[in-house]
Parts: C-alpha cells; structure tokens; sequence
C-alpha cells in the first residue's frame, strides 16, 4: 500500500526537499551548501527547482532564512522522511553502532516542571532513545509541530495540525495563591478591585494566564506592576516570596500551601488547563512508546 508519504515523494525530488530542509536548519544556502558538501549554487538550484514544481515560494531570503507556510509543509515533511528513514535503518541493523534515536518533544514549562520527567523515565531503555524537549508554552506548542521542528507535543490545542493525531492528557488545575503576608497587605478586599492593582507575577511577556484570571471577574486584566520569571520553578518561589501574586500548578502549590508559605485566596475559582498530546502520524515505534508512557503518567497525574 502507498502512504500518502511515499506518494508525496514520489512527485517530489527527495534531493531537493532534503535540501530545503538543511537550508532552514543552517540558515543560509552557503552553510547549508557546506554542510551537504556541494556548492551553494547547486543549493539554490535545487531550491528553485523545488518552488518551480510545487509553484510555490518556499523561502524567505532573510537572514536567517525561513520557510514560508508552504514551505514549512515540506519542512516537517523532510523531516518525517529522515524519522522513517533512521527507523528503517535501525530494524534493518544498519544504524551506527549503539547510536540512539532522538525523540524530539514540545513541552510547556509548568509541565516539564511537574509531572513530564516522570514520564519519560517510564519509557524502556531499549530501543536506546535521547530526548531532545523544546520549552514552549501550551498554546505555542503546536506551532512547533506545525513547523516540523518536533515530533510531538503537549499542547492545550484539540485541533489536529496537519499530519498529526491527538489524544486527551487531561487537565492541569492552577490555584490562585500568593505569600500570607503579601495578601494581607494586596488583597484585603473585592477580588476584581484588588487584583486589578496588586503586584503580579507573570512567566513572559506572552503570559496572559494571570490576566484572563482577572477578566474573568469583569476587569480589564492584572495590576501593572508586573514581576517577569520565565522558569516555571523561579514563578512558584517567586509567588511564594511575596513578589506579586500568580497561578500556581497544583502539584507546585499543595506543599507550600501545606508549609504556610502560600495561601489560596479563591480557593473557588481554580482554574484547569485541558492539555492533549499531538504527534506525527508516523508508523514509529520510538515515538509510539515515548506517546504510550506520557498518556499513562499524566493519567495518574492529571484531573480526568
């Protein structure tokens, strides 16, 4: 049976995508020329011959260059090829001696910070696999996936990206919680006055958790005095500091909360975050049972 892969392939020069792919990752045709062993202008003609059978722009010729959408199809194309490619090889006995496959994983901070290691350390040691995770917060996860850049990841998205399946993690609760004395001093009064102009603590500048909090309880968003930590353990024990106040992950909070070093100041209003496993739909047995030991651990792990 043809895959729509292989079908795929058959119209498109494997050379040229192949070559596509090391001009994204090198980020210009003279790097990439230098790391295929060719020269640059056989680089560019294959890109051109690759845009001209497609009648697409594949590249942006910035620099560093970066595909356009079309070309990120191709992109993770490439790269599901290679995937298959060291599969292949590795069932035949043809891989480099003991070499280990490389999963690569999007996965959010708070994620990484609670319950994902656990998972990955419920992966069997044969086949020999090497975890290459990308931090990226939920909602962004998927764009990775979209790009080609990761095999799978943890997103809060149930959409499918092209070429990928989705399966239910379950939830993340968040509990709004900030230090004793920091609520004695910011949040003696109306929720949705208080909160509109205590101190919070934020993870970035895309961070817009805290906020959508605040909206929920009919203001414009968090105070403006803002604290940016961007480690999912450096936002807990900035919280727990007394820097501002912020959502907390439940499996942070719970001991700290139990030390007195957190209060929960609405312990009506937690918040849970569905978050779902997206992945290539390759025919992989190192992603298949990377997939197997995260969907169990965050069933033990996650709201239902």
């Amino acid at each position: 049976m043809v895959t729509g892969t292989t079908a795929v392939l058959a119209d498109l020069p494997l050379d040229q995508v192949r070559t596509l792919l090391a001009v994204v990752d090198e980020g210009t045709f003279d790097a990439a020329a230098a790391a295929l062993h060719v020269t640059p202008s056989a680089v560019s003609q294959r890109v051109k011959a690759l845009e001209q059978r497609t009648g697409r722009v594949l590249l942006l010729r910035t620099k560093p260059v970066r595909p356009t959408e079309s070309g990120a199809v191709l992109v993770r194309l490439a790269r599901q090829v290679a995937r298959l490619e060291r599969d292949a090889y590795g069932e035949l006995g043809l891989s480099g001696a003991g070499e280990p496959t490389r999963v690569s994983v999007a996965v959010n901070a708070d994620s990484l910070a609670t319950w994902f290691l656990g998972a990955l350390t419920r992966v069997p040691q044969e086949p020999r696999l090497c975890f290459e995770l990308r931090r990226e917060d939920e909602d962004h996860t998927a764009a990775l996936l979209r790009e080609g850049v990761v095999m799978a990841a943890v997103t809060s998205s149930p959409d499918p990206v092209p070429g990928c399946t989705v399966r239910s993690l379950g939830r993340m609760r968040y509990r709004p919680c900030a230090a004793p004395g920091f609520a004695a001093r910011h949040l003696d009064g109306p929720l949705r006055e208080v909160l509109a102009e205590a101190p919070v603590v934020v993870f970035d500048r895309r961070d817009d958790f805290q906020d959508a909090f605040v909206r929920r309880l009919g203001r414009d968003g968090a105070g403006a005095a803002r604290h940016h930590v961007p480690t999912s353990e450096g936002f807990v024990e900035a919280v727990a500091a007394g820097l501002g106040w912020g959502m907390v992950p439940k499996p942070q909070a719970d001991p700290l909360l139990r030390a007195g070093r957190l209060v929960d100041f609405a312990p009506d209003l937690a918040v849970d975050v569905p978050l779902y496993w997206q992945q290539w739909k390759l025919d992989s047995p190192a992603l298949a049972t990377v997939a197997d030991a995260v969907v169990t651990a965050a069933a033990e792990t996650l709201r239902g």
